[in-house]
């Protein structure tokens, strides 16, 4: 069996959109099954890292397409990365933030990759004429990669799965969009034609799963996972002599958990040990909003690493006492469940997470034994769990390892679900 994946983000691109569909590719062929990838042949990625072209299989088929990009024009002539030149970002945007913003969302239905459609189906028409596959494969955002299929499955009654790896007109940013009522009905339009023409439809939460489930023909979720390497055994890693509190990944100040400083600010007033043990670690960029609260605050020790390749990341993962994990306080929260989660389980750290108490986040927590997620404003029950955390700490010289089932997260446990999702709709 042979399918055809549709992604923009593929090595080098770094931070968490790629990590889904590498991962697929890696385990793909012990199933049987041949991917076949198509990508962009100069995208303008945020970030990088090199490394991650090492976990390409030997031999993998990979087609590549020229895109042109409006946000990398708009970036620099900003000068700034192209989220905050579209004041995704941006807290105190300037009107020339705010007219860009408005055109990104008005002009560039359904995003600023909608350029690359046409020349994508068109070079994939060619290769489908010469080549057999058996499912074409779409994975978003951006959600212009689904109308590449859409059109593909229009013109040759391709088996088609349309993989949302945040969903649509729900995904955490979409009700910061100035978008006119002609746009937003357009992208509802579109949304809804995707996910009624594809042959099956793939979500990573239940939640997201309800929205669509009416509409499509066949649907089921495969949440993100993780990879074990043996080069990064946990048994291997030395924890913290300090207290730590590490977030990783991009904290801007959509996700500024308020309460967690407030509650981290007062233990550090009214306990001067816990002052001097804690440290709170930022690995990511962190938004001058956020960094300008913590340091009005009564934390001593923040530590602030920036963004590095995805093995370093993991290897602050399973070295941190405690990893913290946070929702965006959003309408659509309760189907968010950030890609790092499950590499957070993998560390066998203990986790605090922020966000809806009845989400999917909360929900894998819970089932896994892992940590705790508490509401945004639920400062009192944050606090009694860190003092916790901190006791165990103090007493046994350091938290202990979780010992928590975490199998069925497992990338290649997850591929083989995947395959007998592509084999029911092939």
């Amino acid at each position: 069996m042979k399918v055809l994946i549709v992604t923009y983000y593929w090595p080098p691109a770094g931070g968490p959109g790629v990590q889904r569909w590498l991962k697929f590719v890696k385990y793909l062929r012990d199933f049987n099954v041949e991917p076949v990838v198509f990508t962009a042949e100069n995208p303008s990625y945020p970030v990088t890292d090199d490394s991650l072209a090492n976990e390409v299989p030997e031999g993998i088929e990979v087609i590549k397409c020229p895109i042109f990009e409006p946000n990398e024009i708009i970036s620099k002539v900003k000068k700034s990365d192209t989220q905050k030149s579209l004041g995704f970002l941006n807290p105190n945007p300037t009107f020339f933030d705010k007219v860009l913003m408005y055109i990104r969302a008005n002009y560039f239905i359904p995003d600023a990759r909608k350029f690359w459609i046409r020349p994508s189906v068109k070079k994939l028409k060619k290769y489908l004429s010469e080549n057999k596959i058996d499912v074409l494969i779409t994975t978003g955002p951006p959600y212009s990669v689904h109308l590449i299929g859409l059109e593909l499955q229009k013109q040759l009654k391709l088996k088609w799965i349309a993989d949302f790896r945040d969903p649509w007109t729900s995904v955490d940013y979409f009700h910061l969009l100035p978008l006119t009522k002609r746009s937003l009905k357009k992208h509802y339009k579109l949304e809804e034609e995707v996910v009624t023409s594809a042959d099956g439809v793939l979500m990573v939460s239940n939640h997201a799963k309800k929205k669509y489930q009416n509409k499509a023909k066949v649907i089921d979720v495969i949440t993100n996972g993780f990879d074990v390497e043996e080069s990064s055994s946990t048994d291997k890693v030395v924890v913290d002599s300090k207290f730590t509190l590490t977030y990783i990944g991009m904290m801007n100040s959509e996700r500024n958990p308020k309460k967690l400083w407030e509650a981290l600010s007062e233990i550090s007033e009214e306990n001067e040990e816990f002052a001097s043990d804690f440290v709170l670690r930022f690995v990511g960029k962190i938004d001058d909003v956020v960094s300008e609260q913590i340091t009005r605050s009564s934390i001593k020790n923040v530590e602030k690493v920036g963004y590095v390749p995805h093995h370093i990341a993991k290897q602050y993962q399973q070295q941190s006492q405690v990893l913290l994990i946070v929702v965006n306080d959003y309408p659509s929260a309760k189907e968010m469940i950030p890609g790092k989660t499950f590499e957070y389980l993998q560390a066998k750290r203990p986790i605090i997470g922020i966000g809806p108490e009845d989400g999917d986040l909360a929900g894998i927590i819970k089932e896994t034994g892992s940590g705790e997620v508490f509401s945004y404003d639920n400062k009192k029950e944050l606090k009694k769990f860190i003092l916790s955390l901190y006791s165990q700490y103090k007493k046994n010289a350091g938290i202990s390892k979780l010992n928590t089932n975490i199998e069925k997260y497992h990338r290649r446990n997850l591929t083989e679900k995947l395959v007998s999702f592509i084999k029911e709709i092939s």
